[in-house]
């Protein structure tokens, strides 16, 4: 039996709805192949930060950017450090100059880790990483400043003058140098503290009356923080770096109202 053919129905595909576009997106194995390549880029950032820090200069081969960061660190002991070891000097510079180098290329990782993440937040979120990368740098340097112009050439100060007139104190370089840069690195670290008050309040994670009533307790742990990251044993040294932790949770606190 023949088939009757309608002769109004379309027969070619522009007669047809236009089809909706699919969504488009990047399976794992894409992913997996975008991180790779981001953090590609930022191991030879890193390199190339390490290669500007640590090679020496011409005509004074002391004259890079380490050496100079060393002599920054070695200014409040006023010399009196001592190489104990063979490879005291050598090991420890390369570990400032890879401190250095990752500090030079971290505005590159910083860029790449943003562009990895970015696709996936919504523009509420999007808006809150463009205002806390600023703002954590520069939390992060004003940490470290105040530690390297406040708390070191105190504590280098109480530590020296500590039984100096008996026992002629000379220090281990590379000791030195690792707990000046780990006592800045935790400065830095807890100058963040505002702006994680505040990001933490903004997306209701912590709650500003419910901090206020834990000042006290705030206050004491500020205290036992100055007491660990702090060098030096004695109630000035700690009150210098304690108080300062506590007037940051405060800033915290005024920052959150703003949440």
């Amino acid at each position: 039996m023949a088939q009757l053919v309608n002769e109004n129905a379309p027969n070619d595909e522009s007669a047809l709805p236009p089809r909706e576009p699919e969504e488009e997106g990047m399976t794992m194995l894409e992913h997996l192949e975008e991180l790779r390549q981001r953090m590609i880029a930022g191991a030879i950032a890193f390199i190339l930060g390490l290669v500007v820090s640590a090679v020496p200069l011409p005509p004074d081969w002391q004259s890079n950017l380490t050496w100079l960061v060393i002599q920054a660190i070695l200014g409040p002991v006023h010399g009196q450090v001592q190489a104990l070891k063979p490879a005291e000097v050598f090991f420890t510079y390369f570990q400032v100059a890879m401190l250095i180098g990752l500090a030079l290329a971290m505005p590159i990782i910083i860029y790449q880790v943003m562009a990895f993440v970015l696709p996936a937040l919504l523009p509420q979120e999007k808006k809150y990483l463009f205002l806390a990368i600023p703002g954590v740098s520069l939390s992060f340097v004003s940490g470290t400043l105040f530690g390297y112009f406040l708390v070191v050439p105190a504590a280098v100060s109480f530590l020296l003058a500590f039984g100096g007139q008996t026992i002629e104190q000379k220090w281990s370089f590379e000791e030195y140098v690792n707990t000046v840069t780990t006592l800045l690195f935790w400065m830095g670290l807890a100058f963040e503290m505002p702006l994680a008050i505040f990001f933490l309040c903004k997306l209701r994670v912590l709650n500003v009356n419910r901090l206020r009533g834990l000042r006290k307790y705030v206050l004491v742990g500020a205290f036992i923080i100055g007491a660990i990251i702090t060098p030096t044993p004695d109630p000035f040294n700690q009150t210098l770096v304690s108080l300062p932790l506590y007037f940051l949770f405060e800033i915290g606190l005024l920052l959150a109202r703003l949440a």
